[in-house]
């Protein structure tokens, strides 16, 4: 019997078994590319924690079919159980549970191995990934808080509190947690990002903007989503400072520079794109180029989250996979419970989305209005989810709906009250609205 790195018992002597499960674990808590060496391992007779690990590798992926994908490794995990300790048999409820789409059954066996091997940070990283995907951000911070009682402050413990203090909007926790993280770890990405949200969400932008330039030099063998993601959060705090060509910069060279199939690269992309053209940004053809890689996804229902933000981009494209996605989501919502968030939160959203996508302001105004106070299970962060309300206000402006812009985005300047975009825009709605102080007052923040 050997442990991994963490401590964890492995029922494998192997010494490329053994460097195998901790880059994958390795790389799961810290984002790093060498997650994917677990794929070199997974020879015939390799141990069963290798299988399940590859497993989920691919179901990781984020893509409609990675289930059948991660079947094979299943079975080969299943077969080599007699030599599998009690933690790795919990692991092969958890892909076996992922894998029939049991989310319920997924997280239970999660929680379960936390239980009993509370240094097991695969599993707690795991088991925040689908609280996250559901928001069930209370659910998220308290299995984190349970292994810090229990083990200590262990390394890439902080970003993972950190960011679900943040979810929970208890943002002076979250700045605490993150900084003992990168205390013990000093590039942690996750904590940094979530010190980003951090910023974000008071209107730090300066103090933002500094930080995420200091570190970035730090951003090398991340994972595409984790490297796009800390750009994408970069580019925020240039758009608010009204530094354009900076953040279209960004999305050139970085957010849409990795792996252009993956899901979560292709939503950022698709949110950079939109906030861009939100603060009057001319983007030339860069939404024809993203739809060619969101085409394959124009009957991707597998994440809420997801499947709104392809079929935005593929709308901006003027292409028809918009319309058959919007389909294949209103089906979900049909077979939705009531209550459910395909049918209450993602389809009214997706429908305002394609007005809005299509010029169709006034259309989309009702509908994202409806949608956007129901957002919290879709999935995704506060700051990915406030493309949506980006989008309204950009709505009720463009449709000259001047008194619901005014309320809009002085509620959002709260938040941001120097921030380049937001004041333009009052300046305009002041204008149409009479009121040339309040117009002068808003473009002097410009200054």
């Amino acid at each position: 019997m050997s442990t991994d790195f963490l401590g964890n018992d492995v029922s494998t002597d192997d010494p490329a078994a053994l460097a195998a499960i901790d880059d994958f674990v390795g790389g799961l808590i810290s984002y790093q590319t060498r997650i994917a060496n677990i794929l070199s391992a997974a020879h015939p007779g390799a141990p069963a924690l290798v299988q399940v690990y590859v497993g989920v590798l691919h179901l990781l992926a984020e893509t409609t079919g990675a289930e059948a994908t991660a079947l094979p490794n299943l079975h080969t995990a299943q077969a080599a159980s007699a030599s599998a300790n009690a933690r790795e048999l919990r692991w092969i409820e958890v892909l076996r549970d992922w894998i029939a789409g049991d989310i319920d059954a997924t997280i239970a066996a999660l929680e379960a191995i936390l239980a009993d091997h509370p240094t097991d940070l695969g599993a707690l990283k795991l088991l925040q990934y689908h609280l996250f995907n559901r928001g069930e951000f209370a659910a998220m911070l308290r299995p984190a808080l349970a292994v810090q009682e229990r083990a200590g402050d262990l390394p890439y413990l902080g970003g993972m509190l950190a960011f679900a203090y943040e979810q929970l909007h208890l943002l002076d926790e979250a700045q605490a947690a993150a900084q003992t993280g990168l205390a013990i770890v000093p590039d942690d990405p996750w904590a940094q990002h979530a010190l980003a949200h951090v910023w974000l969400t008071r209107g730090s932008i300066d103090t933002g903007l500094s930080a995420l330039e200091a570190w970035a030099p730090g951003w090398v063998g991340l994972n595409s989503f984790m490297v796009t993601h800390l750009w994408w959060h970069l580019a925020l705090f240039y758009l608010s400072k009204g530094r354009n060509a900076a953040a279209l910069g960004l999305y050139d060279d970085h957010v849409w520079a990795h792996d252009r199939s993956y899901s979560q690269d292709q939503v950022g992309a698709v949110s950079l794109l939109a906030r861009l053209e939100a603060a009057g940004i001319d983007v030339g053809s860069r939404w024809s180029d993203l739809a060619d890689h969101l085409a394959a996804r124009s009957a991707d229902t597998l994440l809420p989250f997801l499947s709104v933000q392809y079929l935005y981009g593929l709308a901006r494209a003027g292409r028809s996979e918009a319309d058959a996605l919007l389909e294949a989501i209103a089906q979900r919502a049909e077979q939705d419970a009531p209550g459910g968030v395909w049918r209450l939160a993602a389809l009214p959203l997706s429908q305002g989305l394609l007005h809005h996508a299509r010029g169709a302001f006034a259309a989309a105004v009702p509908l994202l209005s409806e949608a956007v106070p129901r957002l919290a299970h879709l999935g995704g962060s506060h700051a990915q989810r406030d493309l949506f309300d980006v989008l309204r206000v950009d709505a009720l402006v463009r449709s000259g709906d001047w008194a619901a812009a005014q309320q809009a985005l002085e509620v959002r300047r709260a938040s941001d009250p120097d921030g380049v975009p937001i004041n333009t825009a009052l300046a305009q709605v002041y204008d149409a609205l009479d009121l040339p102080v309040q117009a002068a007052v808003a473009r002097a923040r410009l200054a």
